[in-house]
């Protein structure tokens, strides 16, 4: 029986057929179409008989726009019900089981029942596939990586960028590595675990338990690209080529297990000049499966497809531009789930704050902040970081929106000695522009941070 003991801890290339694109011919038996006579059988004539296929189900398509109410659509029950889970529904005057339907900051793609709903977002697909790979994993993609046209579905987009990925990483061969594995056999392979030889079988001489490192393709690398393979072919994508094509890539990896990873626990990979070839195509794959899928059942009719919510795009990538821009660690600039020390606006502690963005020098908090994704300041977000700013009794806070609507501003409140700043940046160009504005972001939290050193010193 094996036992996995440890991932993998050295990388390298072999070529594989496999790695190429091609597709795979495979023969069996009986298996090309022709009909077979048994002996004595008399041939039917006239014309051949036709088989009757049933048509595939007409699709009925509704193309909705982020925070744009639509005309009416018809919709039954259930339709209704499932698609409240992720727009605000209204009912259209004068009209019966009509609705207008208004997205929130969740864009992508969906299909309940023979209903296909897709969800475009303000800004082009290109820069927010741009954007959301830099959040999770640093990678500058710009738009020319994203070849496909302008109104393609979400989940068709992400799975072309997949396979384009894969195929720039497949073509420098297959990655593999070493994995340590235990396993007990009958001829001795690695080293004898004696202690666990003892336990095990103590009168016995086979099978040996033993330990070894495996050279193999079924690493944590490969592992994440199936993973985002198969779940992106689960959907019923517009692009029957692309489907194909995620097809190739989970026959490369034919090898690998295939894993279901928790979209709030997806791994990283640590890259070295060995597995660089493999950083955007697995970075793409985290992005999948950070995610994920949308599934749901309501009135015996199933929904499913692909969802991403912009709020956690725009709060993870301004987080992590910034925190790259400041050349602070993520210990000094974590994100809001992995702040140091617990922040509570009490005294007795019971209400506790997690602020978007934060920046510390050992047990003290010297900024804060929060990244909004919406399209207007809303009072409720200056109560929030005026909060923020009282409980860690800092000077001053900022608030971060995208530029769409916003205009910068400051606010000093009343008898408190806080100043509110809010800021704003441009997301609809590339990422080499996006991430010049972070720069001039970084600045005013720099300023921040060193009014609220001056403040403790002179306290």
């Amino acid at each position: 029986m094996r036992r996995r003991a440890s991932g993998s801890t050295t990388c390298s290339r072999t070529s594989r057929n496999s790695c190429t694109g091609r597709g795979i011919a495979s023969t069996t038996s009986n298996s090309n179409g022709c009909a077979v006579r048994s002996p004595g059988a008399t041939p039917t004539k006239g014309p051949p008989r036709l088989r009757r296929t049933r048509p595939a189900p007409t699709m009925r398509e509704i193309d909705l726009r982020e925070y744009a109410r639509s005309e009416s659509h018809r919709l039954s029950p259930a339709e209704r019900d499932a698609l409240a889970k992720i727009v605000t529904i209204e009912p259209a005057a004068g009209e019966m089981d009509a609705y207008h339907l208004t997205p929130g900051s969740t864009v992508g793609a969906l299909e309940i029942g023979d209903l296909s709903v897709r969800i475009q977002p303000k800004i082009g697909i290109p820069q927010l596939l741009s954007l959301a790979c830099y959040a999770i994993g640093k990678v500058k993609f710009q738009e020319t990586d994203f070849d496909f046209p302008e109104h393609t579905a979400l989940p068709d987009a992400l799975a072309a960028a997949l396979v384009a990925a894969a195929r720039r990483a497949f073509g420098r061969g297959l990655l593999h590595g070493y994995r340590t594995e235990e396993e007990a056999l009958h001829t001795v392979r690695g080293r004898i675990m004696v202690a666990e030889q003892i336990r095990r079988r103590f009168d016995l001489l086979l099978p040996v338990e033993v330990r070894y490192d495996d050279f193999t393709d079924d690493i944590l690398a490969n592992q994440l690209v199936k993973a985002a393979a198969t779940r992106l072919a689960a959907l019923r994508l517009r692009s029957r080529e692309t489907q194909r094509s995620l097809g190739w890539v989970a026959a490369t990896l034919d090898n690998v297990s295939l894993i279901e990873f928790a979209s709030k626990d997806v791994p990283k990979v640590e890259f070295d000049r060995l597995n660089a070839h493999y950083r955007e195509v697995v970075e793409l794959s985290r992005l999948i499966l950070r995610h994920g899928a949308f599934e749901a059942e309501r009135g015996g009719i199933r929904a499913a497809g692909f969802l991403m919510d912009m709020n956690v795009v725009f709060q993870e990538f301004v987080t992590v531009a910034l925190r790259e821009e400041l050349k602070a660690s993520e210990r000094e600039f974590p994100s809001d789930r992995r702040l140091p020390h617990r922040i509570s606006l009490d005294e007795g502690g019971q209400v506790g704050l997690e602020p978007d963005l934060s920046w510390w020098d050992g047990a003290a908090c010297t900024f804060i902040g929060d990244a909004k994704y919406k399209r207007r300041v809303d009072n409720d977000d200056l109560y929030q970081v005026l909060a923020y700013a009282t409980a860690l009794d800092l000077p001053g806070a900022l608030l971060i929106y995208p530029q769409d609507g916003v205009t910068p501003a400051a606010y000093q409140v009343r008898h408190a000695g806080k100043r509110l700043e809010v800021a704003s940046v441009d997301l609809s160009g590339t990422i080499d522009a996006v991430l010049e504005s972070i720069g001039a972001l970084a600045e005013r939290v720099r300023a921040l941070r060193a009014e609220s050193r001056r403040v403790e010193r002179a306290a």
